[in-house]
């Protein structure tokens, strides 16, 4: 007698081999993958906590070959997961064992590069750095750069409305895409926006920017550049106690100065990351800041004298003026490096992504602390301390039971406080599958109703990466049943926004 659980997996064998043979009248044989170790690279994202193993993978080359397979899943109701460079910390792009996933890798050309108006057209492959140094003959460059910039796609940044540590002053993606190309479950190519400044009609774009695959696949971006800054400088401070550096940012903020960037780290990290990348970090300190400033020569040379008087106020133990590029790259190289770095002091970590006002920054710190603590889980924080988004990274073991159960319970809370202090559950990572839980504390169930009806606008059938960034009612209803803080705060110290 054949078990359900083997009669589901040769179901799926037998749809997998009438899909494969199908989309081989569409795409080469070398851009259709299926076979399990095929398979396997493809079964998670950056949040590699949650894997699951797609029905098959296409690659498609061009945007033909893209629309006869998209069109094909949709005569046959097979559900469709859009797929970048896999960098995604939200498990956006977690496959489905019974879909498609669509690597848009091979999308990968800049189309076109427009100095005089600066902007530049390229496909959703494109790395983001690729872009800047495309560009960089011209004087100019791409702003948003996260973490994972060598290696992350823009139309994955598009899809989750990646950041990065320069999106203080220059805006998240949403603000740095003036067009879009997109294709919906149905085959129907649609133009949104273009390169111009502003555009008529509904603003789609901001509504298309963190939309994580629900809507449409994105197959062309125009994004903004910007003039190459004549100076930038980074000014790393050290603290010995982490709530007055984060006390600093606000002060920093409060004073009428955007930084490019404004940085923080603790312990954890600067140690973490100084021993991966040698940025020369004070090894010592409880916290750093780094504090970029960009302009013209004279703004950058009064701002950098205001900011140092500050850091001082505020009781920085040192503090450093990055002396040239080198030094400048080297502060930077240290914080974009400090993800991998903290990968080496634990089999496991899980990375957060929270925004709150900056000024309860001290405060959410000391909390999470102190679940730091009651969880026996160590936590290395990472900041983009100037607009409040945080990363705090919780190092575990899956290997250990339940360990990671009270490593998602932990995050949840942090999440729930962010809520409470009057921020949101993502600043730049997305909802994907991690944060699914904590939309139902976010929102309330009239505007989760609103989320449905512009999913059901742009995909009737639910195709597009269903599952993922927007909870149905019955699974709020059902996280509310077993959430035991659900209608109180868990965090009775912390006064809530």
């Amino acid at each position: 007698m054949v078990s359900s659980e083997a009669s589901a997996r040769l179901e799926n064998t037998a749809d997998r081999a009438t899909l494969v043979a199908l989309c081989r009248t569409l795409l080469p044989a070398t851009a259709i993958l299926h076979e399990d170790d095929e398979l396997q690279p493809y079964e998670c994202d950056g949040l590699s906590a949650y894997r699951e193993r797609p029905l098959i993978v296409c690659l498609p080359e061009n945007l033909e070959q893209l629309r006869s397979l998209v069109k094909l899943c949709y005569d046959r109701q097979v559900p469709v997961v859009a797929r970048g460079a896999g960098t995604g910390l939200s498990g956006g792009a977690l496959p489905l064992r019974d879909g498609v996933l669509i690597s848009l890798a091979r999308f990968n050309n800049i189309l076109g590069i427009d100095v005089a108006n600066r902007v530049a057209r390229v496909e959703p492959g494109v790395r983001n750095l690729a872009i800047s140094e495309a560009v960089a003959p011209h004087g100019l460059y791409y702003a948003p750069d996260p973490s994972s910039q060598i290696a992350c796609s823009i139309g994955g940044n598009v899809a989750e409305n990646a950041g990065g540590v320069h999106c203080l002053k220059y805006g998240l993606t949403v603000h740095n895409v003036l067009g879009l190309k997109l294709l919906t479950m149905e085959g129907e190519l649609l133009t949104i926006g273009g390169a111009r400044l502003d555009n008529p009609g509904y603003d789609l774009l901001a509504l298309l920017n963190g939309s994580e695959g629900l809507l449409s696949i994105i197959v062309e971006v125009t994004v903004k550049l910007l003039p190459i800054p004549e100076r930038a400088q980074v000014v790393l401070a050290a603290f010995d106690d982490v709530e007055k550096a984060g006390a600093a940012v606000s002060r920093i903020i409060a004073a009428g100065i955007i930084p490019a960037g404004l940085e923080m780290m603790d312990t954890l990290a600067i140690r973490a990351a100084d021993d991966y990348v040698h940025a020369g970090y004070p090894t010592d300190a409880a916290a750093i800041l780094l504090c970029e400033l960009d302009g013209d020569n004279a703004e950058v040379s009064e701002y950098i004298l205001r900011v140092h008087a500050l850091l001082k106020e505020c009781g920085a133990t040192e503090i450093r003026t990055a002396v040239d590029e080198t030094e400048r790259k080297r502060f930077w190289a240290g914080r974009k490096a400090a993800f991998a770095a903290i990968g080496r002091l634990a089999p496991d970590y899980y990375c957060m992504d929270g925004t709150i006002p900056r000024h309860r920054l001290p405060e959410v710190l000391k909390q999470i602390s102190q679940w730091s603590r009651e969880y026996g889980l160590p936590v290395a924080n990472v900041f983009h301390a100037g607009d409040g988004n945080l990363h705090p990274l919780i190092l575990y073991d899956a290997n250990r039971p339940g360990e990671l159960e009270r490593t998602e319970e932990f995050g949840g809370r942090v999440l729930e406080l962010c809520i409470a202090v009057g921020g949101t559950i993502t600043g730049e990572h997305g909802v994907g599958m991690e944060k699914i839980n904590q939309m139902c504390v976010q929102f309330t169930t009239a505007e989760l109703e609103q989320f449905h009806a512009i999913k059901y606008a742009f995909d009737p059938h639910g195709l597009l990466n269903p599952g993922k960034a927007v909870p149905t009612l019955a699974r709020c209803a059902e996280f509310g049943a077993m959430h035991v803080h659900r209608g109180q705060l868990p965090f009775p110290d912390i006064e809530r926004f």
